[in-house]
């Protein structure tokens, strides 16, 4: 197959899980005998064309706009009109057509269904979110912009790919798309950043002094890492600390990793009030290599989050050898098995989160079972090559009706 992939985000340029996403998806489906060909937005010193683990990529320039919704439909022009033309140059050449569409997410919504319309190529749209999920609902005009494309997008596809169950039932709620058109494929870890974050773990440095930069030698550390918004459930965990840091008789820490200025200053003030300040400790953005050291001294993980489709950090947890508490919400409780791979709580609730990471922290021979379930876990249902398998499964399902 021939596929032509829309993606706004791509290595380099990482804004959300989809750059991750689409560079660790394309290679594995390379490697399945098919070509890729991914139209994506241009990053400053890199080529506007490359291939990059066999995924022929084409950089398109989109001039910088304070408006991010006039910035979408820029990019979309742009990106149309570069695909047109890539797409009029093979038929030229007398090269063979694209099979396939596939497009991620809204941002691209509007090329994609110009080409599928105009060139009679079937589309196939994975939705990684949906507004509606992430805010709980549609509440203005800006989310009903974005609701909108959405629902168009999903409308266009032949069939659309999802990341769980749970999104799998998000979208029939929340855009009608009925759950017989949707397939569920899980994200994944390639084994390339598994071996990142295992090397990293066997560097030798000292690992006392990076421990003393977050906590005292007695305390046990737990962190979060991710983007720092409303939807992750921070507020949660912080309330939960008032009752781990009694339970652990005031020895533990917790580190808050990532990054939302705005957010954040509301979070500090939330510690502040609770009176646990002074155990908590928000770094702001932490490169990957300086993460990675950092878990070889952390004792446990905590994913509270309100709203999460699949939640990729659980996996690179599980790969970290870090035991870990999650919220039972999305995608979240089918990525991690409760009492088997990690430990599930009740989402927005802060007792039932502080029993599970008490639980973890108290009983090291529980969470090591837990982390060795974890690897397996990886291994079985989390490789990006089997992950590729199934999304080809789909292509072949759109092509032979």
């Amino acid at each position: 197959m021939r596929i032509l992939a829309l993606a706004w985000e791509f290595p380099p340029r990482i804004i959300g899980g989809i750059s991750r996403h689409v560079a660790e998806l394309y290679p594995e489906v390379v490697k399945r005998g098919h070509e890729v060909h991914l139209i994506t937005v241009a990053v400053e010193n890199e080529p506007l064309e490359a291939i990059i683990n066999g995924i022929h990529v084409h950089r398109v320039p989109v001039e910088k706009n304070h408006d991010f919704f006039e910035w979408v439909v820029q990019m979309n022009c742009n990106m149309l009109k570069f695909a047109r033309d890539f797409l009029t140059a093979r038929k030229f050449l007398d090269q063979q057509s694209i099979d396939i569409i596939h497009a991620h997410d809204w941002l691209v919504e509007e090329t994609a269904i110009a080409l599928t319309t105009e060139f009679q190529i079937p589309l196939v749209a994975t939705i990684h979110a949906t507004e509606y999920g992430r805010c709980n609902g549609i509440h203005n005009d800006t989310q009903r912009y974005i609701h909108q494309r959405e629902i168009r997008l999903t409308q266009a596809a032949k069939r659309v790919i999802v990341c769980s169950e749970y999104m799998r039932g998000e979208l029939q709620r929340a855009l009608d798309c009925p759950a017989i058109k949707t397939d569920v494929v899980y994200n994944g870890l390639s084994i390339e950043r598994w071996q990142n974050i295992i090397d990293a773990h066997q560097l030798e440095f000292d690992r006392l002094a990076l421990r003393e930069q977050y906590a005292k030698p007695e305390e046990a550390i737990i962190y979060y890492v991710g983007r720092i918004t409303f939807e992750k459930g921070i507020y949660v965990l912080l309330n939960a600390m008032p009752k781990v840091i009694a339970a652990m008789n005031d020895q533990v820490r917790l580190v808050i990793i990532g990054t939302g200025d705005a957010y954040s200053i509301l979070l500090q003030r939330q510690a502040w009030d609770l009176g646990i300040y002074h155990k908590v400790l928000f770094t702001g953005f932490m490169a990957d290599a300086d993460f990675w050291k950092f878990q070889t001294i952390a004792n446990c993980a905590v994913f509270p989050s309100l709203y999460e489709p699949f939640g990729i950090v659980a996996l690179e947890s599980f790969a970290a050898k870090i035991p870990l508490v999650v919220s039972n919400t999305g995608g979240l409780s089918e990525v991690v098995r409760h009492r088997v791979t990690g430990c599930v709580t009740q989402v927005n609730d802060a007792n039932s989160l502080a029993e599970g990471i008490i639980e973890i922290l108290r009983n090291q021979e529980y969470a090591q079972t837990l982390v060795n379930n974890a690897q397996s876990e990886l291994r079985e249902r989390f490789a990006w090559d089997r992950l590729a398998a199934q999304t080809e499964e789909v292509f072949l399902k759109v092509l032979e009706h």
